[in-house]
């Protein structure tokens, strides 16, 4: 048996050793929980949230790098915008454009209220003096045609106002989709949450609808868990809960349950053994406060795995084991 051999041979037996004292220590734990307690393993995990472009274009600029955390309504990165500009420059233009022309058109009305008054005026002149016999019918029947025409004109020159006013409205319109698209280039985290990926850089045309940046939402962190039939029924919404990590065995982070499926389902793969693996279960979320998740923000990871303990009755009173909170100064 060569050197190599022999150490790789010992770094195995060490790491079964170090296993078999885990597994020791966790079924003594397991083995002190009062029968309310039911548990399973897990890991933490958060939502992703892709922040996306809502039009194709190119990217300007990317402001976060990979790891960064993020607050809410923190800019992530920002589009090229000088098409959009071009655009609501033509919509304010045509929208003054069509403001000048309601102000002709409105001119134009006074004009031909005018000419509606003097015709009036002459129609009446008219009847008198046609029933005195001072003028010929025809006469009369010409000042009746110049009143109707007075009057079809100035429904004409209102009716353009009107059109001015809608052309207006219309071209204010545009002009508030085209700034909502410009103001859409400005991207924004709409969680607290830590960068996963940068999926694009400055300079890449990005179609629309495509992500540019993924996020790690830190505002709903959990730990999922498949437990059998016979404990996830006894299962409240709300019920008080335990997590404990791998990483830090010895506290144990409050936590609810905030799911329990609704349809059973067979174990996933990671349960270790086959014959747990055969039974159906029930996916079971336990959800980190989100104002515990915001005082360890910049410690919080996801992927790390542990153990999730769920009470089953209200009144429970938790072992000190499981009631052990992780000191401030553990990451000091």
């Amino acid at each position: 048996m060569t050197k190599r051999t022999i150490r790789v041979a010992g770094i195995a037996v060490a790491l079964l050793g170090i296993a078999a004292a885990a597994f020791t220590l966790l079924d003594a734990r397991r083995e002190q929980l009062p029968n309310a307690i039911v548990w399973g393993n897990g890991r933490l995990e958060a939502d992703q949230v892709d922040i996306a472009a809502k039009l194709s274009g190119r990217v300007e600029a990317i402001l976060v790098a990979e790891g960064a955390l993020v607050e809410v309504g923190q800019r992530i990165a920002q589009m090229d915008t000088a098409e959009l500009m071009a655009a609501l420059d033509r919509a304010e233009a045509e929208t003054a454009l069509a403001q000048e022309q309601l102000a002709e058109a409105e001119a134009l009305v006074l004009q031909r209220e005018s000419e509606l008054r003097r015709a009036d005026h002459e129609l009446d002149r008219a009847v008198s003096l046609v029933a005195k016999g001072h003028i010929p019918e025809s006469t009369f029947e010409d000042r009746q045609t110049e009143r109707e025409v007075a009057a079809a004109t100035l429904r004409a020159a209102k009716a353009k106002v009107n059109t001015a006013h809608r052309s207006i409205a219309a071209q204010e319109a545009e002009a508030r989709r085209v700034q909502s698209l410009i103001d859409d280039t400005r991207l924004v985290s709409p969680v607290a949450g830590r960068v996963l990926y940068r999926l694009a850089e400055p300079g890449e045309v990005v179609n629309a609808g495509g992500a540019l940046v993924t996020l790690l939402s830190l505002e709903d962190v959990y730990m999922e868990v498949f437990l059998p039939a016979a404990d996830a029924g006894r299962i409240a919404i709300g019920a008080d809960a335990r997590i404990v990590l791998d990483v830090l065995p010895d506290y144990a982070i409050p936590a609810v349950v905030s799911f329990v499926s609704p349809e059973a389902q067979f174990t996933p793969k990671q349960v270790e053994t086959l014959s747990e693996r055969e039974k159906l279960v029930f996916r079971v979320r336990v959800r980190i406060p989100p104002d515990l998740v915001r005082a360890r923000i910049e410690h919080v990871k996801t992927g790390v795995r542990g153990l999730a303990y769920v009470s089953l009755s209200p009144s429970l009173d938790w072992p000190e084991t499981l009631n052990r909170r992780i000191p401030p100064e553990l990451f000091e």
